[in-house]
């Protein structure tokens, strides 16, 4: 059976470098993407309904940050969300509205774990500015993946210019809470000090990513320490 043509301009708007041109004989998971099995799911889960929307969500929260975004075409995405095409068309046009709605999930519903660090109440601000470079609790074995926005961006390589801008706006509000818990521990320049600890906190996450090693943050820890302590023993406007 050929593919539709609607389908196959919609399969073509996935991130730039994918080919979205299907070959002879793919197995299942491009059959769900054609309709072939849009009613229901490997494991008897009706596909569509109320609910798909976070479902999709779900599904690109999990994949796009395990496997990458590129990685990632909408076949599987569909597979693991339980949705037809048609529904996962309706609530995401394309490939990279789904991966803009993934980031900014990110702020609004579910902070990354060591940022929300930051707004814990039950530490003082000097130990709240050292807490975000503890690592991740969790299972050992699991691939160090670093930052969401840090990764869609490389991942984007400048074509996703949307995807750039929510990775700016996330960094600099990020920077905006060091800078205000770094004045609220009593740094005597919290806005050098919040600056440096951002360079800090990116660095070892991306060390940490890019080795697959979660020695980066101790290291990172111990360098925040050093900082914070002169800071707060230096006077105000020294």
């Amino acid at each position: 059976m050929g593919v539709p043509c609607w389908l196959r301009q919609r399969m073509a708007i996935a991130l730039p470098g994918i080919d979205a041109t299907p070959p002879r004989g793919r197995s299942k998971a491009f059959a769900i993407l054609v309709g072939v099995a849009a009613t229901i799911s490997t494991n008897g889960a009706a596909r569509g309904g109320r609910g798909a929307r976070e479902r999709i969500l779900r599904a690109a929260e999990e994949l796009f940050y395990a496997r990458g975004i590129h990685a990632t075409g909408v076949a599987a995405l569909i597979e693991a969300a339980h949705v037809s095409p048609r529904t996962f068309y309706v609530h995401f046009p394309t490939k990279n509205a789904l991966v803009e709605e993934y980031l900014r999930r990110f702020e609004s519903e579910k902070s990354i774990p060591a940022e929300a660090e930051l707004e814990r109440e039950d530490l003082p601000p000097a130990q709240r500015l050292l807490a975000i470079f503890d690592p991740v609790e969790g299972d050992a074995s699991a691939l160090i993946r670093g930052c969401p926005f840090h990764n869609a961006v490389i991942e984007g390589a400048g074509e996703l210019p949307e995807v750039a801008r929510l990775a700016q706006r996330h960094k600099q509000a990020f920077r905006d809470r060091l800078v205000a818990t770094a004045a609220e521990a009593g740094a005597a320049d919290p806005d050098a000090l919040g600056r440096q600890l951002a360079v800090l906190f990116e660095g070892a996450n991306a060390l940490a990513a890019s080795c697959n090693d979660a020695q980066a943050f101790t290291d990172a820890r111990q360098a925040a320490r050093t900082l914070l302590d002169i800071a707060l023993a230096a006077p105000p406007g020294g």
